[in-house]
């Protein structure tokens, strides 16, 4: 078989070869090839040319690989839009768990949600390379629970997943709400934005978004695209039901800066104050 890139060469050469030949003015058939009957103008030139400029074009074409072969490109893919913590507490509500100051590139979690139409637009971000969840509960307890999860597979895609927590155990619903679905992994972060109808038929595994929910956080790693045991033991919880219908940027401190939150390391820290204050002579 000739390669495409041989085989191109050879058309020009040809056609090369077409156009170093003179033909005869006594020639008929070059007449006929250069006017039509009437000494109209024939169709042969103008062949000539358009062969010649595909055959320069699809040599020099950016479609063939280095191996003269032709491959096809993908379509443009648009970038995920960065989630902007400055409209926190504004045009939408957020939630944000780690360290104090943190937006959605460094939390440890981080939830977003605002209301679009007749929908609410959830974007979720949290530290790992599975998967980030957050679930709707009427008790801050894991167990029937509608959970919303955006899992990254072993393809490098963030897919959003709709649960229901059965105990402890986050079973896999097919029917899944979502749309407008957008995923990205970067940076050892799973980040992802969808929109998930306001209100629902009723359904034991889908809740009314209109109502207000404790929201609990969770994420992991995951294993072929299945999601597996979230990072910590207690994943947190939001200290009070949260509505769509009001917008509020909460923070809440993850266990290593929880620690002087305490009440009794609080009253560590004044006792050994008080002593050391008592000691000194």
């Amino acid at each position: 078989m000739i390669p495409p890139r041989l085989l191109v060469q050879l058309m020009l050469l040809i056609d090369s070869g077409w156009r170093g030949v003179a033909a005869s003015p006594t020639d008929e058939g070059a007449l006929r090839a250069g006017h039509g009957e009437h000494g109209d103008p024939g169709h042969q030139e103008h062949h000539k040319d358009s062969y010649s400029t595909f055959a320069s074009e699809f040599l020099e074409s950016k479609y063939l690989s280095d191996d003269g072969y032709p491959f096809p490109t993908a379509p443009p893919v648009d970038p995920f839009a960065k989630i902007k913590v400055s409209d926190c507490g504004v045009t939408k509500g957020c939630i944000r768990y780690g360290k104090p100051g943190c937006d959605a590139e460094s939390c440890d979690y981080f939830l977003s949600y605002r209301r679009i139409g007749t929908d609410v637009e959830y974007e979720m971000s949290a530290d790992t390379d599975g998967w980030v969840a957050v679930g709707f509960s009427s008790d801050k307890k894991m167990g029937g629970d509608d959970v919303m999860g955006c899992v990254h597979d072993d393809n490098g895609r963030v897919r959003i997943h709709h649960f229901y927590n059965v105990g402890q155990w986050a079973k896999e619903i097919k029917r899944n709400p979502a749309r407008d679905e957008e995923g990205i992994f970067e940076n050892n972060r799973v980040t992802c934005r969808f929109k998930r109808p306001l209100y629902v038929p009723r359904e034991e595994t889908l809740v009314d978004l209109h109502l207000s929910w404790y929201y609990l956080f969770a994420w992991g790693p995951a294993i072929q695209g299945s999601i597996t045991r979230h990072d910590i033991d207690s994943p947190p919880v939001s200290d009070h039901m949260i509505s769509i219908y009001k917008y509020e940027d909460i923070f809440m401190p993850s266990n290593a800066y929880q620690t002087f939150n305490s009440p009794i390391c609080l009253l560590l820290i004044v006792a050994l104050t008080f002593y050391l204050l008592m000691g000194t002579p």
